[in-house]
């Protein structure tokens, strides 16, 4: 199912990636044309060296695999549960009537129901709390970010991605390694 989703995802993905990188790359010609003629540099940010070396996504991410092992150790019990159920059944059955045989299937089948739907609940609230502890930390970063930009006056500040949104820049103008260092004092503390 997931691997469904997955490549439904990416069908949809690659059809509106395509425009979007259209769209991408006409800003950034205007961009570049405002800035190169002003004589403004335009300065960016690795943002997935951001994200992955960032101190609170670590913190974030830890905290969510903690959760998510809580929840495959419920859902493994369950699970345990139901197999040996099952197993109980199919070594009793023999010596159950069939009205006693007919309700321990019933029962086997409610809690393997019983089963599928927690699954699916613990799926949704893994995606649910996923979205938020990443939206969380993109929030935190993009302030940072803002902040940082300010303070030291630039006028824009690009994020690099994986998907090419900048094909070639100058590494003098990358400022990831000093906003990386800035974003974790700041969650520290400091």
């Amino acid at each position: 199912m997931h691997l469904a989703r997955a490549l439904i995802l990416c069908r949809m993905n690659s059809r509106l990636l395509l425009p979007l990188g259209v769209v991408n790359l006409l800003g950034l010609i205007v961009l570049a044309y405002f800035f190169l003629s002003s004589n403004q540099k335009i300065y960016y940010v690795d943002s997935t060296v951001l994200v992955n070396g960032y101190k609170g996504m670590q913190l974030a991410r830890q905290e969510y695999q903690k959760k998510t092992t809580a929840w495959k150790a419920n859902v493994d019990t369950l699970a345990n549960e139901v197999k040996a159920q099952i197993m109980n059944y199919e070594k009793e059955s023999s010596k159950l009537s069939p009205n006693e045989k007919q309700l321990s299937q019933e029962l086997i089948k409610t809690k393997q129901n019983q089963l599928m739907e927690y699954q699916r609940a613990l799926n949704a609230q893994a995606q649910q709390e996923d979205d938020k502890m990443t939206g969380d930390v993109l929030n935190q970063i993009n302030a940072y970010i803002k902040k940082y930009g300010k303070d030291h006056g630039y006028k824009i500040i690009m994020a690099a991605t994986q998907y090419g949104n900048i094909v070639y820049a100058d590494e003098n103008l990358d400022l990831t390694k000093e906003v990386l260092e800035g974003l974790n004092k700041e969650y520290a503390g400091q």
